[in-house]
């Protein structure tokens, strides 16, 4: 069965538009310079799992019509990337079932600590979400069948993951992708890369080290993600060469399942 992604979002940290900016990109009427926080929702059937649950969760799952939510994986403990964590309840209430969480340690500990109502051991008179938590390493796991396996990238001096999943793979918040995790990624139809902007920044990647990092892994498709207010979409979508797209907040894509 094939799987579809739907980018919850293709902004970075601050999203665009940017509080307090008044850019041409910031006020732009283009919909696709509009970046929500960066996410996406992996869809297998009728089961949904989401990478990461930004700032804007809410407003992107009420965007994308979700009705289930089956799983969330984590990338990393960010703000932008975990901070949506309370919005699963209604998914709990709807469903009445439990919600499993995937992390890596130091990304569990993060949320564990921005959330520790949750986690509490004490009675709490109040409705939380209700979560089944799973500790993941670098190896392979399944979630609902589907097998994911992290990719590790440097974030600045951080290491966080990626995922791969099919033939597919979704790397964000990404200053290089390590030679031991360029073999992980061969034969990919799609690939999501960080491409922040042009100007060099500590954690993240240029669209200039993603082009090369694309060129290199020869994805059918790549798509630029974690995009700041410094890119107008259309005119940087046409520098791009063949193949090469900046991801826009709701792009759906069809991909194979299969690893």
């Amino acid at each position: 069965m094939p799987l579809k992604i739907t980018v919850l979002g293709s902004g970075t940290s601050s999203g665009v538009p940017t509080i307090g900016c008044g850019c041409a990109v910031c006020t732009s009427t283009d919909p696709k310079d509009a970046r929500l926080r960066p996410s996406i929702l992996i869809s297998n059937g009728e089961r949904n799992i989401v990478i990461d649950t930004t700032p804007d969760f809410r407003t992107q799952v009420l965007r994308a019509k979700l009705r289930r939510l089956d799983a969330v994986i984590y990338t990393h403990g960010h703000a932008d990337h975990i901070m949506g964590l309370d919005d699963v309840r209604p998914f709990n209430f709807h469903q009445q079932s439990r919600i499993p969480i995937y992390a890596a340690p130091a990304t569990l500990s993060i949320i564990e600590r921005a959330f520790s109502y949750v986690f509490a051991k004490r009675s709490v008179n109040t409705a939380i979400p209700q979560l089944d938590v799973n500790v993941i390493g670098h190896e392979a796991f399944e979630v609902l069948g589907m097998r994911f396996e992290p990719i590790p990238l440097l974030h600045g001096q951080e290491t966080i993951l990626g995922f791969r999943f099919g033939d597919a793979a979704y790397l964000t918040d990404h200053s290089e992708v390590p030679e031991s995790s360029i073999a992980k990624l061969e034969g990919l139809d799609v690939l999501f890369l960080d491409a922040l902007r042009h100007k060099p920044h500590p954690t993240h990647s240029t669209v200039e080290t993603s082009l090369a990092t694309a060129r290199r892994l020869r994805a059918r498709t790549t798509y630029f993600t974690h995009i700041c207010h410094d890119l107008p979409h259309a005119a940087t979508q046409a520098t791009l060469p063949p193949g090469v797209f900046l991801a826009w907040d709701g792009l759906e894509i069809e991909v194979n399942g299969q690893a």
